[in-house]
C-alpha cells in the first residue's frame, strides 16, 4: 500500500464520517421542526428504527434526503400524517399471544372481581384489537358491565379504525384461533357481522369504551387506573423515554394496580423497578406495591 493509497483511504473514510453527521443533523432538525410545529415529540426515540421508518417515508414520498422530507412534511399537514402513521407502527391483532391472555384470564380476572368498579387502560392501542379482546374477555367473565377501557394512541387514523370496530374478513381465521387458544368460551363469530370483505365487531363491546388521543412522549395522566396494558410500544423507545413513561404509569396506577408489558419489555433498569412486584414473569404482569 503506498502512502497515495493511505490518503485517499483516509479521505474516504472522512467523507463518510461526514455523511453521517449530515444525516444526523437532518434527522434532528426533522425532528425538532415537527415537535415545534405539530406537538409530536419523537426526540427520545431509538435511533436505529426511526432512521429505518423515516428513511422509508422519504423514499414513498419520493424525495432523495432527509430535508427533503422536512420540507414536505413543515409544509404540508396530510404528509406530516402519513409520516404519524408510519413512525406509530400500527402492529397488532386479536388475542395475541394467547398465553399470555389464559394467563390473564387465570390470575387477573379473580383479582379484578372483588373491585367495585374496573378502570382499564390501552396505552397505545393502535387499530385496537387488543382493546376488544379485552372486552369479549370481561364479557364473558361476566365483568364487563362495571368496567371502562381507556384506550388511547397518538395516531388519529389508527384510533379512527378502532373505534369503528371494522377489520379484515381475511384476519378471522388467524383471531378464531387466538381466541380460542386464550380460552375463549363462546364461539368467535358470536362477536362480529360480515359484511362482503370486512367485518363489524358488535356494538355492546363498544358501549363502555372510550377512545381519545393521547401522547406517551409528551401527554399527562389523566385518570387513576386497575389495570395498564402497553405492550410492544416501548421498545421503540430510548430509556430516557422509557423511564419517563414507566413514571406516568405508576402515577397513573392505583394501589395494588396491575401493569402489562410487552414480552420484550421490562420494568428492570427503570427508576421504578423496585415499585413493583411480579405476579407473572413470563407475561411480564406486575403489581404495584408502593
Amino acid at each position: 500500500m503506498t502512502a497515495r493509497d493511505l490518503v485517499e483511504g483516509k479521505s474516504e473514510e472522512e467523507g463518510r464520517l461526514n455523511a453521517d453527521e449530515r444525516e444526523q443533523i437532518e434527522l434532528e432538525l426533522l425532528i425538532e421542526g415537527i415537535h415545534r410545529l405539530y406537538g409530536y415529540d419523537f426526540r427520545n426515540y431509538a435511533l436505529p428504527s426511526l432512521k429505518r421508518r423515516i428513511h422509508h417515508c422519504a423514499r414513498s414520498e419520493g424525495v432523495k434526503s432527509i430535508s427533503g422530507l422536512q420540507e414536505k412534511v413543515l409544509h404540508d399537514r396530510v404528509c406530516f400524517e402519513r409520516l404519524v402513521q408510519s413512525l406509530s407502527i400500527p402492529v397488532t391483532e386479536m388475542f395475541r399471544d394467547p398465553q399470555f391472555f389464559r394467563t390473564f384470564r387465570q390470575k387477573i380476572i379473580p383479582m379484578l372481581r372483588t373491585y367495585p368498579y374496573i378502570r382499564i387502560w390501552h396505552a397505545g392501542c393502535s387499530t385496537g384489537e387488543e382493546v376488544y379482546s379485552m372486552a369479549m374477555m370481561l364479557h364473558e367473565e361476566g365483568l364487563y358491565d362495571k368496567a371502562r377501557i381507556y384506550a388511547t394512541d397518538m395516531n388519529a387514523r389508527s384510533l379512527q379504525q378502532a373505534k369503528e370496530g371494522v377489520y379484515g374478513i381475511d384476519k378471522m381465521k388467524l383471531y378464531t384461533k387466538n381466541y380460542l387458544a386464550s380460552g375463549g368460551a363462546q364461539s368467535f363469530s358470536e362477536y362480529y357481522t360480515a359484511k362482503y370483505n370486512s367485518v363489524m365487531f358488535h356494538p355492546f363491546l363498544r358501549k363502555n369504551m372510550i377512545f381519545a388521543e393521547h401522547n406517551l412522549a409528551t401527554d399527562r395522566s389523566f385518570n387513576e387506573f386497575n389495570v395498564i396494558f402497553c405492550r410492544n410500544v416501548m421498545i421503540y423507545f430510548n430509556d430516557e423515554l422509557r423511564n419517563q413513561v414507566h413514571g406516568l404509569f405508576h402515577e397513573s396506577l392505583s394501589r395494588f394496580g396491575v401493569l402489562v408489558l410487552g414480552a420484550k419489555e421490562s420494568i428492570h433498569f427503570t427508576d421504578y423497578s423496585d415499585f413493583y412486584e411480579p405476579l407473572d414473569r413470563v407475561e411480564k404482569i406486575y403489581r404495584k406495591i408502593k
